[in-house]
């Protein structure tokens, strides 16, 4: 079984400015070692090491960790704006970990993703077969789509859903079933918990779930803790089972292993 979205960090080492002290439960280091601990019970046999800041350092760092059975891959940052974000792409690239590129769009303008500077470098990650790790909320999904479209070789997976707000499902749900038309567009099952309004209960998050379920199918949902986020609002164990519950069974396989191993290109 592989987790598809788990971060490492080391407080102000490795370019790292989040968390801050103010997020007590996840303001401290993080290391494989502590991954191990909680992936073990669980029954998790690899991880994919997702980016937690925005800069070259931490993305070098998790690429520089020694060879370890439990990293499946590497999702990192790059800017993709930059004049020659194609050459920085390519170096990255030629460590093999490198899985993917995760621009950190949620806080930015909603059309972000129109902007043609964008252009030259997804043409460089599709051609060297990464993943676009979508970081957004609802109101970046429309300019997501159109993406999609320009990019049609790109595979594109939507991190937490986009952060759906549960009190007001429409939109999202409405962009949700658009980007699942496309072929190249896949989501996480991730940061749900984290999303949801203070004291609302954890099965608050079915009638997302049912969305996403109904719109991507049991091919293009990839199960991911987004650990140690989620100490947060939760815990690896009972997010875990909850999720399981959620799936039927019989696809368990797909979700919680094969659909993460396809996406990203991870050898059994």
């Amino acid at each position: 079984m592989i987790d598809a979205h788990v971060h490492l960090w080391r407080i102000g080492q490795n370019g790292c400015t989040r968390p801050t002290s103010d997020m007590t439960p996840i303001y401290r280091d993080f290391s494989l070692d502590d991954v191990r601990q909680v992936v073990g019970p669980a029954d998790v046999g690899q991880v994919i090491l997702v980016q937690s800041q925005e800069n070259q350092t931490d993305t070098s760092w998790l690429l520089s960790l020694p060879r370890d059975s439990l990293i499946a891959g590497v999702v990192g940052w790059a800017d993709l704006l930059e004049p020659d974000a194609a050459a920085t792409i390519g170096r990255l690239a030629s460590n093999p970990r490198l899985r993917g590129l995760r621009p950190m769009v949620q806080d930015r303008e909603a059309d972000w993703y129109d902007m043609p500077e964008l252009d030259a470098s997804l043409a460089a990650m599709t051609a060297l077969q990464l993943v676009l790790d979508a970081l957004v909320r609802p109101q970046h999904l429309p300019a997501l789509l159109r993406l999609a479209l320009r990019h049609p070789d790109l595979s594109i997976i939507i991190d937490h859903a986009a952060k759906p707000i549960i009190s007001d499902l429409s939109a999202w749900s409405e962009q949700i079933d658009l980007l699942a038309r496309l072929p190249n567009v896949a989501c996480k099952l991730s940061g749900l918990l984290t999303e949801l309004p203070r004291g609302a209960p954890a099965d608050a998050v079915a009638p997302i779930f049912d969305h996403l379920w109904n719109a991507f199918g049991a091919e293009r949902l990839v199960w991911g803790s987004d650990w140690p986020v989620l100490r947060l609002a939760g815990d690896y164990a009972s997010w875990l089972e909850q999720c399981r519950q959620l799936v039927p069974s019989t696809h368990h396989q797909a979700v919680f292993d094969s659909n993460a191993r396809r996406i990203y290109g991870i050898q059994e």
